[in-house]
């Protein structure tokens, strides 16, 4: 099969795909696994799912639209890797005083509702903490990996688009 050959739509349904499969994998690191996130997971949690989200819409589109869309996935994506990227430096170079939040049940307990339901989505752990590795790489080198990926896709379909215009 030649890559140039699947269409940019083709494309971002396979990034879509990805990064669902990716969030499903993350959630089942959490509650199945019992690895809690860090408030630099939760964030590219969110931007996950905004790449996700873009590469849905793109999917649906064309022209334009598709333009648009794969730009901003590529943006999104681009801060994603940023996220990571932090994540990954302050692994390898883990600051003497840790300080990523509070734990969950912390948070229920101490503070009233409507201040804990905000926190909670902060994460809770420690974001220097290595808790799962494969193949020599942390799940945050992992992460930064897959969304630099995404932003060069969403680029190249950018351009791929433009130029068939």
């Amino acid at each position: 099969m030649n890559l140039s050959s699947v269409s940019p739509q083709r494309w971002m349904l396979w990034i879509a795909l990805s990064g669902i499969g990716m969030l499903v994998f993350g959630l089942y690191l959490q509650h199945v696994v019992g690895l809690n996130p860090c408030p630099m997971c939760i964030v590219q949690r969110y931007a996950l799912i905004g790449v996700a989200v873009l590469a849905l819409i793109g999917w649906r589109l064309r022209g334009k639209g598709l333009v648009v869309s794969s730009l901003l996935l590529t943006l999104t994506a681009g801060f994603g890797a940023f996220t990571a990227a932090r994540q990954s430096w302050l692994q390898w170079y883990p600051p003497e005083v840790v300080n990523c939040g509070r734990d969950f049940y912390g948070m229920v307990e101490n503070f009233p509702l409507n201040r804990a339901i905000p926190m909670i989505f902060k994460g809770s752990g420690d974001c220097s903490k290595i808790d799962w590795v494969f193949l020599g790489g942390s799940l945050a080198n992992w992460s930064f990996a897959a969304f630099v990926v995404f932003a060069l896709m969403g680029l190249t379909i950018a351009v791929q688009v433009w130029r068939q215009r």
